[in-house]
């Protein structure tokens, strides 16, 4: 902070705390909304990596000009099923399914492990979520995400994680999982509908802004109409699980991140910054000061901090919410956070 002499005034150690943590919590998808309700795909991706995942933006592609990329969508099979695996193709669904293993699971892991009703069972055909980087910041917030999806067989299935009956959230914090359940915020009970028991319907990865979930729990061509797993044919499975999104029409989700902050109490005694650089405070004919009682009384108002390094170069600068009253009768103590 500089004075009208151009002296800086230091901070001393016992005037700044470090490393101060703060948990924020918004809205996931664009504009810090926490619930989108329409979902829509782009044409053009389907002709080109459309066998491997599809994007979902919020708006109609083409004529909405804020639509942009919310999560993906894709379909992965471990043995490749259900799309083209000749000599020319690249076998889509087994590529998806490693990839998601690759990034979520332990080393030398197969399967993604599903709990349910008959214990522990291996997922081999998933359905996995996405979340854009753009939207996801740090992590997607456990507890604060709902799904709707829409089958043939169950009607509306909802789906959130079991994060809430997890005794301590906090255990391999950054390698976090949760069972994908079905119920909803609102109760934050799991209510399976009829037919499906009390399996585990997939994984949540907070970390990882993904949501793996299981085919065959799902209940396959059963929930999904037209879900197929055919030798060396695309059966568009990434669509179809679009699809029972788009006629789900419900997807609330928040994100969180820590935010570290430093906070520097900077103090301005009475005979500081008594007088403005402002050149309104001097007459531009003789240079005298515009109000003359300021000869004997200088006032100013504060409404800039800067800080500086110890080579005087200028770091961060706050601003004021409102100007502060200066004088030799007042003194002023202003909390700068700086966030990072």
């Amino acid at each position: 902070m500089a004075t009208q002499q151009g002296i800086f005034t230091s901070i001393e150690e016992n005037d700044k705390i470090t490393s101060q943590i703060s948990i924020v919590s918004s809205g996931m998808w664009s504009g810090g909304v926490g619930t989108l309700t329409s979902f829509h795909t782009s044409s053009v991706q389907s002709g080109s990596t459309g066998q491997y995942y599809l994007d979902v933006y919020q708006g109609a592609v083409g004529t909405d000009a804020t639509a942009s990329v919310q999560f993906s969508a894709a379909y992965g099979n471990y043995a490749g099923s259900g799309s083209k695996t000749g000599d020319a193709d690249y076998a889509a669904s087994k590529a998806i399914y490693r990839q998601f293993r690759n990034l979520l699971l332990p080393q030398n892991t197969e399967y993604f492990q599903l709990d349910g009703d008959a214990g522990v069972t291996s997922s081999q055909e998933i359905f996995a979520i996405s979340i854009n980087r753009g939207r996801l910041k740090e992590k997607m917030d456990p507890g604060n995400w709902e799904l709707h999806l829409s089958g043939s067989a169950f009607g509306f299935l909802k789906l959130i994680d079991n994060s809430g009956a997890t005794s301590d959230p906090t255990v391999k914090s950054t390698t976090r999982e949760f069972n994908v359940i079905s119920g909803s915020i609102a109760s934050g009970t799991a209510t399976s509908p009829a037919g499906i028991g009390n399996n585990s319907f997939g994984k949540f990865y907070p970390e990882s802004g993904v949501v793996i979930l299981d085919a065959t729990a799902l209940g396959g061509a059963t929930f999904l109409s037209g879900y197929a797993v055919s030798t060396n044919a695309d059966d568009n499975n990434s669509a179809r699980f679009v699809r029972a999104i788009q006629e789900g029409s419900y997807f609330s989700s928040r994100r969180e991140e820590s935010i570290r902050s430093t906070h520097y109490f900077c103090r301005v005694h009475h005979d500081m910054y008594n007088h403005s650089q402002n050149p309104t405070y001097f007459s531009s004919s003789d240079n005298t000061l515009t109000v003359p009682s300021f000869r004997t009384d200088p006032q100013s108002y504060i409404s800039t901090v800067g800080l500086y390094n110890g080579a005087n170069e200028l770091l961060a600068v706050a601003k004021l919410s409102r100007p502060i009253l200066k004088s030799s009768s007042r003194e002023a103590l202003i909390k700068v956070r700086l966030d990072f």
